[in-house]
């Protein structure tokens, strides 16, 4: 007997000693692309370095600086917030509704699988490019088609009110890849559920309501929190099409931060605005977490 236990104990070490060498190069690319870089982005806050001189630590200054006397933080904050939060609402409502209507049995499904998960794999460059002549205020196809049906020309890029919707309807096109997951989700939800509630003369509201909603929670949840993080870190609308304008409607804080750290030479101000950026993906990520178990419902749970 102590020799079966010997044997197995050796087997579980060296089973433990592969597991851990195979793990190895994640760790690895881990700490050396993720958690470097971040201890590295912190300190280089802390000074005043323009790329080719000598550092100079400065503290908190450009903490300081950046919540007292730059004039555009507040509003680089406030525009990232909100297309953040047009965005995700628009994504998850738009993708969930789209990834209803594909689980059906429709003719051609699969090709329109295809085509509403295309503009996610569409150069970015591309896309912007094509939605800028679409929002073009004197020959683009949206102001043609207001036009001809008797309405006034709207300057989607150029108005502070209109920018950000604007771009934020160009992230709801590109959410191909949350209608993939929602689908995903939706195969996987029990027939045999659907079925007892038809039995007991539940209609295609309740169903959705009680049903598919419930058993979709963790799939409602994981793709609520990437689209919030991806969303937060918004750059390349405004690095393609408004140059951050007008005025700070669309001057959002990854393009802040591009602008001071690689426009202007400030590295250590741009670090400061990364870790600040850093710091409010980390609270709206706590406060998901901490309001899941409210919400969602796995496959065996006795919450009512």
């Amino acid at each position: 007997m102590e020799k079966v236990i010997k044997r197995k104990s050796k087997y579980n070490k060296a089973e433990s000693r592969a597991a851990y060498i195979c793990m190895l190069p994640s760790v690895i690319g881990l700490v050396c692309i993720t958690y470097l870089p971040m201890i590295a982005s912190f300190a280089l806050s802390l000074f005043s370095w323009n790329g080719l001189g000598n550092m100079k630590f400065i503290g908190f200054d450009n903490y300081v600086k950046l919540f007292t006397n730059d004039s555009k933080f507040y509003g680089s904050l406030l525009s990232t917030l909100k297309y953040a939060g047009l965005s995700v609402l628009g994504c998850m409502i738009f993708s969930l509704i789209v990834a209803m209507l594909l689980n059906r049995k429709i003719p051609a499904r699969g090709f329109f699988r295809g085509v509403f998960y295309l503009p996610y794999v569409l150069p970015a460059m591309a896309v912007y490019l094509g939605w800028k002549w679409l929002f073009d205020y004197n020959y683009g196809f949206l102001n043609y088609v207001i036009t001809m049906a008797g309405g006034n020309r709207i300057k989607f890029l150029d108005d502070s009110l209109m920018v950000t919707p604007s771009l934020a309807l160009i992230a709801v096109w590109l959410s191909g890849n949350l209608i993939v997951i929602f689908l995903a989700g939706l195969q996987n939800v029990p027939r045999v559920y659907h079925e007892a509630a038809e039995v007991d003369g539940a209609n295609g509201f309740h169903r959705l309501i009680h049903i598919t909603i419930p058993c979709m929670t963790p799939i409602i949840f994981y793709n609520l929190l990437m689209s919030l993080v991806t969303n937060l870190q918004v750059i390349t609308p405004a690095l393609s099409l408004t140059k951050g304008g007008p005025g700070t409607g669309s001057y959002y804080m990854c393009y802040m931060l591009y602008n001071k750290a690689f426009n202007s030479h400030q590295y250590g101000y741009g670090s400061a605005i990364a870790v600040i950026l850093f710091i409010l993906i980390a609270i709206f990520t706590a406060i998901l977490f901490s309001t899941s178990n409210g919400w969602i419902f796995y496959e065996g749970d006795d919450k009512e």
